[in-house]
């Protein structure tokens, strides 16, 4: 961010697979707490509610922590690429059990990495 009052630009937002549809259908309170966390992400900066994915190395891979009404609700994006946010998945967690995301989520998050990590070469001309 250079600082300057209003002159921060937005970085485009990325969403891979079907990132966008799964963040659709949770309930409204939670897509707007999402949409504000991916909204600062653009901006550089990080809500209350993100918290470093663990497995993925460090904090280039974040979630967004949602809980409302007794369920849990995720959505992950990455900061790996300079020009954009990449959204990679959005899903409830079903386990009452433990705070672990599950591990079919975590494969899938990997593979829609590698995917933005292509598509961030094809639309930015970068790696």
């Amino acid at each position: 961010m250079d600082g300057g009052a209003g002159t921060t630009r937005p970085k485009p937002l990325e969403w891979v697979g079907s990132s966008k549809d799964e963040l659709a259908r949770f309930p409204g309170a939670v897509r707007r707490e999402c949409g504000y966390a991916l909204y600062l992400a653009q901006l550089g900066m990080r809500a209350l509610s993100v918290k470093a994915l663990k497995g993925f190395g460090g904090a280039s891979v974040l979630e967004i922590v949602v809980p409302h009404q007794g369920d849990a609700y995720r959505a992950v994006y990455t900061l790996a690429f300079a020009k954009a946010v990449f959204v990679l998945h959005a899903f409830q967690k079903k386990s009452k059990q433990g705070v672990a995301t599950p591990r079919r989520e975590v494969e899938l998050i990997r593979r829609r990495l590698a995917v933005a990590s292509e598509a961030y070469r094809d639309l930015y001309g970068e790696d």
